[in-house]
């Protein structure tokens, strides 16, 4: 008797559910719940926990505009895409010619996610215009910092956005020009940054010739995954080193986020040799012993060893991109993916090589019912 008890208690509902909150954070737990289709039946919070914890495979859709009459964003790469507010943001961004771009556009998401949506440009005139920055959510805010213009000149000024969403006039989205105090960050573009005890914003990087720990590099991410740790990943830096069997491979422009159940997702890229990609690859941050890892970063790659897995990608086959951006939503399920440069090799001598891209896409993390 006392051991049915106790097997009933360890598979209740009620203790899976609060240890799913644990783990994955309350407001993630809440928006998962919510955004099971009507369709998908919500599994036990112990299958959900173990489903979540070995994800396999993601189903990619590409998302269409109700009204084709409608402008659309250009397409570009190395712009910033958020969610905020239940909305998706994307700003700036650089585009054929070399030439930089100062919009924004935003689309209502919501809670659910939506096979179809409305871009709606959003008048602001500032901040200016750039590529390579970064943009990162802090609460219902979003931090701007940095990246470069089309004459190369660096930023180092930091913005504050906030969404408002009215009922009968859309979305607004107002910028204001924070004043940092004497100390900031060198001015700088193709950096990463994240926010990390959703109170602080970090930033890394930019290619520069010294030798600090992490080495030097420009186009990585850079990813929060607790109060105290960050992951950070890739990019290009002086040269290019032996990678271990079972690792995901260099790789430069991909995009790496946070998802549901603790784990580090990342998405295309390109190689040394400019090969972009077009791959899905997962860290179950879980099976890393952090504490251990060296410094430079070189005893953490044996640590890596097979802890990173390729996900199996199902429906829509997205191109091979890079300098493209995504995010996640609050569930953690969900993500959006915008453009990026495409197709094939990328040829550094031949502006024709240089494809933009301007398609959004919707890729769910498939859990198994």
């Amino acid at each position: 008797m006392t051991c049915k008890k106790f097997r009933y208690l360890a598979t209740s509902d009620n203790l899976w559910e609060s240890v799913c909150r644990r783990d994955w954070g309350r407001s993630a737990v809440d928006v998962l719940r919510s955004s099971f289709r009507g369709d998908e039946q919500q599994l036990p919070w112990i299958r959900l926990y173990k489903q979540v914890s070995k994800v396999d495979s993601v189903c990619c859709y590409k998302l269409s505009e109700p009204d084709p009459d409608l402008v659309l964003p250009t397409p570009r790469a190395s712009h910033s895409l958020n969610f905020v507010s239940g909305c998706l943001v994307l700003f700036g961004g650089g585009c054929e010619g070399g030439r930089h771009l100062d919009d924004t556009w935003a689309a209502y998401i919501g809670n659910s996610s939506q096979k179809m949506l409305k871009w709606q440009k959003v008048q602001t005139g500032i901040p200016s215009g750039r590529f390579g920055h970064t943009c990162v959510v802090i609460e219902n805010y979003l931090v701007l910092f940095g990246g470069i213009n089309d004459r190369g000149g660096r930023h180092s000024d930091t913005w504050l956005g906030q969404v408002s969403i009215h009922e009968n006039f859309g979305i607004s989205l107002s910028w204001r020009l924070l004043d940092v105090g004497s100390t900031s960050p060198p001015p700088r573009g193709a950096h990463a940054a994240c926010c990390i005890s959703s109170r602080r914003m970090v930033v890394h990087g930019e290619l520069i010739i010294s030798h600090p720990s992490p080495p030097a590099r420009s186009g990585h991410s850079l990813t929060c995954i607790s109060e105290t740790q960050t992951i950070l990943f890739g990019g290009r830096g002086l040269g290019y080193e032996n990678v271990l069997a079972g690792v995901s491979l260099p790789r430069v422009g991909h995009f790496a986020t946070s998802i549901v159940g603790g784990q580090l997702l990342i998405h295309g890229g390109e190689d040394s040799l400019r090969h972009r990609k077009d791959d899905f690859w997962v860290l179950d941050i879980s099976r890393v012993s952090l504490e251990r890892m060296h410094p430079t970063g070189l005893g953490s790659k044996r640590l890596l060893v097979n802890k990173w897995r390729r996900l199996k990608p199902q429906g829509y086959k997205l191109r091979y991109r890079s300098f493209h951006r995504a995010c996640v939503d609050d569930s953690g399920r969900y993500l959006y993916v915008f453009g990026g440069m495409v197709d094939g090799l990328l040829q550094p001598v031949d502006p024709a090589g240089l494809r933009f891209d301007g398609e959004l896409f919707l890729v769910e993390l498939v859990i198994q019912l």
